[in-house]
């Protein structure tokens, strides 16, 4: 058991379950570009993955070719046990989540609206973010940053999902919004929830993360536990973050 499940709250009993979301080989880009090549990376239940890596390093086009926004130029994404070629909309109902830089908000809808429309409902939501509940009648166009990423957040998470892709969750955020935003996580992580997790904030993603991916110029140069990365933090961050602020 790693230190980051210690703080988790694993008990000594708990261990991370099967791999639900897998990359092997993976090589993904835009038109005839790779932005990512022979990417080598597995999401298990349970566990926080964190993967780390400056702008441009390939973060976002790993998590859209996990998700089935993007087809792989070669190597398999596998899905629950099986080779992946569906899109996103179909891995969705299966159980994969997926938050987006760009906050997944219906300005014009409410918030009650917006949570109407994924599949765990507007109770349930409000259940895991009970901050929300005085702004259910609210446009969420009207909705401060971090509320609105609690919103798209929450939605997610009430659908229940086997696996959650965050990109950038914290994006642009007050620290106590990134910690609230965090702490979701690692309670879904606690409930059997996989994470891949991409996230400026370096330092806080390992305080919740079992596993570490850097990814620099589209490859990964590091792997390995939390302890491990946080061991070699000073340099991680000078030798493949620069511009990740954290």
């Amino acid at each position: 058991m790693t230190t980051a499940q210690q703080r988790n709250g694993a008990g000594p009993d708990d261990a991370v379950g099967e791999v639900l979301l897998e990359a092997r080989a993976v090589s993904a880009g835009y038109g005839a570009l790779a932005a990512v090549r022979n990417l080598d990376l597995q999401v298990r239940a349970g566990e926080v993955v964190a993967l780390l890596g400056a702008n441009g390093a390939g973060k976002t086009t790993t998590i859209l070719t996990l998700a089935g926004e993007l087809q792989p130029m070669a190597g398999q994404v596998r899905w629950l046990g099986a080779p992946a070629s569906a899109p996103l909309f179909r891995r969705a109902r299966a159980g994969l989540g997926l938050v987006t830089e760009e906050r997944s908000v219906f300005m014009k809808l409410s918030v009650r609206e917006n949570l109407s429309l994924g599949e765990g409902g507007v109770d349930r939501a409000v259940e895991l973010f009970p901050e929300i509940a005085d702004h259910l009648d609210r446009r969420a166009g009207l909705l401060s940053g971090g509320q609105q990423q609690m919103l798209t957040l929450a939605r997610t998470l009430a659908a229940r999902p086997k696996v959650l892709l965050a990109d950038e969750l914290s994006l642009g955020l007050a620290p106590l919004i990134v910690q609230r935003l965090l702490a979701a996580v690692q309670e879904a992580a606690r409930r059997g929830v996989g994470v891949l997790l991409v996230e400026q904030h370096v330092r806080q993603a390992l305080n919740i993360a079992d596993r570490v991916y850097v990814l620099q110029r589209g490859r990964i140069v590091f792997e390995g536990d939390t302890d491990r990365a946080a061991s070699q933090i000073d340099q991680i961050e000078k030798a493949y973050l620069e511009g990740v602020s954290e």
